[in-house]
């Protein structure tokens, strides 16, 4: 997806006009790989063509969230099932959805902070000053809007869009091998916690966190096989996520707060003294949580299937 044409699309596509049944797909739990996958698809692609109003609206952050988020999950279900599948349109499938997401991400970065800066209580003065830094970001904000409404009026994207959704699955595979994807995953987390260490620095840490994605999503995709004890490390390997994502947040935070400071022109005193209690605040939220993430690697540990 290198060059976008702007085409004119319906502002509102819906799953008919992609030639997706009504129903969504389901697979048994002892079907095929390729069933189990197929149904996956089916069912982000759903969540994407749903979300789209209401991110063109741009009222309600959780709409992009949600659409983030099933662009993120098509990109997992692809890529753990790769070993499994035939064919090479997976690929090109999953680089796309990976230009869909660099679209997508920074508007939703955006909405984080900005949140996270509007519930803080500050004396007025500082509060103000904090204030004309959210309006440098929601500047910022609506340049990235108007990329996201480009990406949606391009024909490379309604072609990904039906792309997707013609897209069936090949594999000879059959379910069981899907419980082998997630120990595979598994065994790939644990030797990137025993190589970060105790006391990690922050890039690393982010990197555990998206193993710990992809582990969770591909135990997404084989829960309908094992049931209760695939949950229960989806909700353990979710609370890793919760740990390690929180501190993230706080990192990103902490950046962009020094960035927006280092831009302005000008700084005056309770400019510089907000900066500083936010960013005294986000240091304070990452020792929080860097003191709990290795107990939450405990609990996923403790529900490897």
């Amino acid at each position: 997806m290198s060059r976008l044409r702007v085409v004119k699309v319906r502002r509102s596509r819906d799953v008919g006009a992609l030639g997706l049944p009504d129903e969504p797909r389901s697979a048994a739990p002892d079907a095929p790989v390729a069933e189990h996958v197929h149904a996956a698809i089916d069912r982000w692609l759903r969540v994407i063509v749903k979300r789209e109003p209401g991110v063109r609206r741009g009222k309600d952050a959780e709409e992009l969230h949600k659409m983030r988020v099933a662009v993120r999950r098509l990109r997992a279900v692809l890529r753990a099932a790769r070993p499994l599948l035939k064919g090479s349109e997976h690929k090109a499938l999953r680089d796309d959805l990976k230009t869909v997401g660099r679209v997508l991400g920074p508007v939703r970065d955006m909405d984080v902070l900005l949140a996270r800066l509007d519930e803080q209580a500050l004396p007025p003065a500082e509060r103000l000053a904090i204030e004309a830094l959210m309006g440098d970001i929601e500047a910022e904000r609506t340049i990235a809007r108007q990329r996201i409404t480009a990406l949606f009026d391009s024909k490379r994207y309604d072609e990904l869009l039906h792309r997707l959704a013609r897209f069936t699955p090949s594999s000879t595979s059959d379910s069981d091998a899907l419980v082998s994807l997630v120990r595979k995953q598994f065994s790939k987390l644990a030797d990137a916690v025993d190589e970060a260490g105790e006391d990690p620095e922050d890039d690393v840490l982010h990197a555990l966190r998206i193993q710990g994605k992809r582990l969770r999503y591909t135990a997404d995709l084989a829960k309908p096989l094992v049931g209760k004890p695939m949950r229960k490390l989806i909700k353990a390997t979710k609370a890793f996520q919760d740990v390690l994502g929180e501190h993230q947040d706080a990192c990103v935070a902490e950046d962009r707060v020094r960035e927006l400071l280092a831009a302005r022109k000008r700084v005056d005193v309770d400019m510089a003294f907000a900066a500083g209690r936010l960013v005294e605040r986000e240091q304070l939220r990452k020792a929080e949580n860097r003191a709990q993430w290795l107990s939450a690697w405990t609990e996923v540990q403790a529900r490897a299937i």
